[in-house]
C-alpha cells in the first residue's frame, strides 16, 4: 500500500525529530543557547560560523532542524497527495508541521529576545509533540499495512480511557516541570536520592521545593502507569488482543528507567561529562515515554465503547 519512498520519508522524520529534540537538549545542557550572538538565522552576522565550541553546537543545532524541517514539510506533502482520503494521516503529518514552525520560530525568538525560563521550558514540550505526532504517522502506516485491524474489535471502557488521558495530562506536567528546572539551573536544588538534602520532605523554597515537587510529580506517573498496565492487562485478558498491554508495559518500563535515571543525574552532578551524558539519556527517555503515551492515548479513543 505504501511505497519504500514514502515509508523513507515517514521514518526519516521521525527518527530526525527526535535528533532534533536531542541536539535542543544538548544546546541547554552545554549553555550553547548564546553560541551565535542574538543574530538568526545567521550565527554572529556570518552563513558560517566562527569556530567556538558554543557556536558550532549553536549552529549544528539550527543546521538539523533546517534539514528535518524540510525532511518534514515533504512527508506532509506527500501525505496530502497521496493519502488526503485518510484524514488521521493528514492530522498527524500536519500536527509534525505545525509543531516544528512553532518550535523553530520559539528558537529564533529565543535567540534575538531573551525569554524567561517558563517560556523555555515550553521550547522542549513543543519538541516533544512534534516527536509524537510524527511517531503517530509511523504507527497509523504500520496499523494500515497489518491484515484485519480493528480498533472497535475490542472496545476500551470509559474508566480506562480516563486514566490514560489523566496520565498523558500529568506527564505533561512531570515533563514541564523537568525542563522547567533545566531552565532555572535548579538541578542541585535536591541533593541525594530519594531524600531530598537529606529530608524526606525538604523545606518548600527555591529549588529544593521545585525539584521536591517534581520528584513527587513523577513518583506519581509511575503509580498511574502501574495502574493503567494492570487495567489494561485485565481487560485484554479476555481477547486475543494484547496491543495495549504491549503499550502499558513500554509506557512501565520507560517510566520507571526515567526514574532512574533522575536519581543518575544527581549522583553524576560533580562531574561535567558524566552528568552531560546522564542529562541526555534523562531527555531520550522522557521523549520514548511520551510517544508511547500520546499513542497509547489515541490508540484508545478509537478502541472506545459504541
Amino acid at each position: 500500500m505504501f511505497s519504500f519512498r514514502y515509508r523513507l520519508l515517514t521514518w526519516s522524520s521521525f527518527i530526525g525529530m527526535f535528533f532534533v529534540l536531542l541536539a535542543g537538549a544538548i544546546v541547554t545542557k552545554t549553555g550553547s543557547g548564546r553560541g551565535c550572538g542574538d543574530d538568526w538565522p545567521l550565527c554572529n552576522g556570518k552563513f558560517v560560523p566562527a569556530y567556538t565550541l558554543e557556536s558550532m553546537i549553536e549552529y549544528s543545532h539550527r543546521m538539523i532542524t533546517g534539514v528535518v524541517g524540510l525532511l518534514v514539510l515533504a512527508t506532509f506533502i506527500a501525505t496530502w497527495r497521496y493519502y488526503k482520503s485518510h484524514k488521521e494521516a493528514l492530522y498527524y503529518a500536519g500536527g509534525t508541521l505545525f509543531f516544528t514552525i512553532i518550535q523553530a520560530l520559539m528558537g529564533a525568538a529565543a535567540v534575538m529576545w531573551p525569554q524567561q525560563p517558563a517560556v523555555m521550558a515550553l521550547h522542549f514540550g513543543i519538541a516533544l509533540l512534534a516527536v509524537a505526532s510524527s511517531m503517530l504517522l509511523v504507527v497509523w502506516m504500520y496499523q494500515m499495512q497489518k491484515e484485519k485491524v480493528s480498533y472497535r474489535a475490542v472496545p476500551i471502557p470509559t474508566h480506562i480511557r480516563v486514566i490514560v488521558w489523566g496520565t498523558w495530562v500529568h506527564s505533561c506536567i512531570v515533563i514541564y516541570l523537568g525542563a522547567y528546572i533545566r531552565h532555572t539551573e535548579s538541578d542541585a536544588g535536591c541533593m541525594g536520592w530519594p531524600l531530598c538534602n537529606g529530608q524526606v520532605i525538604p523545606y518548600m523554597y527555591g529549588a529544593s521545593g521545585i525539584v521536591f515537587i517534581h520528584r513527587v510529580a513523577a513518583a506519581l506517573l509511575l503509580v498511574l502507569a502501574i495502574i493503567l498496565f494492570i487495567l489494561v492487562r485485565r481487560h485484554e485478558a479476555k481477547s486475543d488482543h494484547s496491543e495495549l498491554t504491549f503499550s502499558t508495559t513500554g509506557l512501565l518500563v520507560f517510566v520507571t528507567a526515567q526514574i532512574f535515571s533522575g536519581a543518575w543525574l544527581t549522583f553524576v552532578m560533580n562531574d561535567p561529562d558524566a552528568y552531560l551524558f546522564a542529562s541526555l539519556v534523562h531527555n531520550v527517555l522522557a521523549t520514548f515515554l511520551f510517544s508511547i503515551l500520546t499513542t497509547l492515548s489515541i490508540r484508545s479513543c478509537k478502541r472506545r465503547h459504541l
